[in-house]
Parts: structure tokens; C-alpha cells; sequence
């Protein structure tokens, strides 16, 4: 579904992103790990089109993103920190959007997904303006609009962040959800519990490059480790002596 080849960014002299190559398959739930700084962000936003790589290609369903931004009616994006008018209501968001989604020209029509937004019972807070939410609401607000237009991609940047116990239950059950419909998912969290329960593959970054892509089934096979933390670890691990065996 997602191909990207050869992915280059620089920023001056720091690079970001080193040469990345990856496949991304429909109904795959990726989880991309790596510590800060590693380039997970910036390989996002590259997906988004929020930044543009400096060499490189990235292809969706067959067709290179660049300069064609029709491609972003298929992908539903929830960012760590959501960033709203604060004048504006929720209500007000949430129409905003259906608004641009119907008039933005070669568009299609699509079913509107608001499972969330009965989950979460949102309407109840229509009405309170985004300055006045909480951190936690802000971030089921920025749930909600990611799976509202029944996206085949969806970018989750650290989803259950800010959220209580039982709303980060009902977010990961729709996560599930729509993984056991065909969509590919793309995961990010420094809570790797919360991402046990959702990945099919982990996709780990560090200093921009691409250290391994494999199946979590594979990873705790190899390793032995039955939780993604410990076998990420081991993994890791076994990369490190191997490096220092045959520098």
C-alpha cells in the first residue's frame, strides 16, 4: 500500500532520515519504535507530506505522493498533541471538517465513522470551546477525527497519551477494530504494553536508519521473550555484540 525507497533528510548537517526503505501492507499494524531523535517523527510527517524528503521516493497504492496531495483523503492522522482554534467549539471542529472534506473538489463521498464519538460520548461536550478542554479530551477529540472519514491508513502518533483507563480501552478495541478490516496502521508509543496488544510487525528506527522490520510473532520466536519491550531488547542486544565480534 505505502512504499518508500531510499528516503533521505537532512536538516544542515544532522540526518534525519539515512536511506530508509520500507513496505507498509494492508492489515498490517505497525508499531515504529526507536528513541528520541531516532527520525520516527520526521518519517511521519514525510508520509503526510508535512515535510518533504530530500531525496528518495514514497508511493502510495502505486503512485509517488510528490505533488499530489489526493492521496491524504485515505489517511487518518492523530497527532501526539492536537492543535485546535481555541475559539472554536467542538462541534464547530468536527463540522469544520465534514465541511472541507465535502467541498474539497476530486474528494469522494465516504462514510462518515462516529463509533468514537459515541464511544467517548462526546456530544455531551459539544458545546465547550477547545481552550476550556482538558488534555485528555483534547486527545479523544483528536481520535475521533482520525477515524471519522474511514480512512484505509491510519497515522496514530502516541494515541492512548493523556487518556484514562477506560478510554484508552475503548480507543485500542476501534484500533482493533479496524485492523481486523484490512487497514494498515501505523502505531507510536513510548507505553510498548499498550502496543503489545495491537502490532503485527515493529518497525524500529535509530539515528534515522532503518535497524530491522520484522513480524512480532517472528521477534518473540527468535528471542523468547513473549512481551515487544523485552524482545525489542534482545534483539538490540544481540545487534550490539554482534557489531562488537565483527567491527
Amino acid at each position: 500500500m505505502i512504499t518508500v525507497q531510499n528516503l533521505h533528510k537532512t536538516y544542515g548537517r544532522l540526518t534525519v532520515l539515512d536511506d530508509l526503505s520500507v513496505e507498509l501492507k494492508a492489515g498490517q499494524a505497525v508499531s515504529l519504535i526507536g528513541p528520541n531523535g531516532s527520525g520516527k517523527t520526521t518519517f511521519i510527517k514525510c508520509l503526510l507530506g508535512l515535510v518533504i524528503p530530500d531525496g528518495g521516493t514514497i508511493r502510495f497504492g502505486g503512485r509517488s505522493v510528490r505533488h499530489d496531495w489526493i492521496y491524504r483523503q485515505h489517511v487518518g492522522y492523530m497527532p501526539q498533541i492536537g492543535r485546535y482554534p481555541d475559539n472554536m467549539r467542538i462541534r464547530q471542529v468536527i463540522d469544520m471538517l465534514k465541511d472541507v472534506r465535502r467541498t474539497a473538489g476530486r474528494c469522494p463521498a465516504v462514510r462518515l465513522d462516529e463509533d468514537l464519538i459515541r464511544a467517548f460520548d462526546l456530544p455531551k461536550l459539544y458545546d465547550k470551546p477547545m481552550r476550556s478542554l482538558s488534555g485528555g479530551t483534547r486527545q479523544k477529540v483528536s481520535a475521533c477525527l482520525a477515524f471519522l472519514f474511514d480512512p484505509e491508513v491510519l497515522i496514530l502518533d502516541e494515541p492512548t497519551a493523556g487518556l484514562d483507563p477506560l478510554s484508552a480501552e475503548l480507543l485500542k478495541q476501534k484500533i482493533r477494530q479496524e485492523k481486523e478490516k484490512g487497514k494498515l496502521i501505523l502505531l507510536t508509543s513510548h507505553i510498548l504494553s499498550d502496543l503489545d496488544e495491537l502490532t503485527t510487525d515493529v518497525m524500529y528506527l535509530q539515528e534515522g536508519k532503518l535497524q530491522f522490520f520484522r513480524e512480532l510473532a517472528w521477534l518473540k520466536t527468535q528471542t523468547g521473550e513473549q512481551k515487544l519491550g523485552r524482545a525489542i531488547a534482545a534483539i538490540m542486544a544481540k545487534e550490539r555484540k554482534s557489531e562488537r565480534a565483527n567491527p
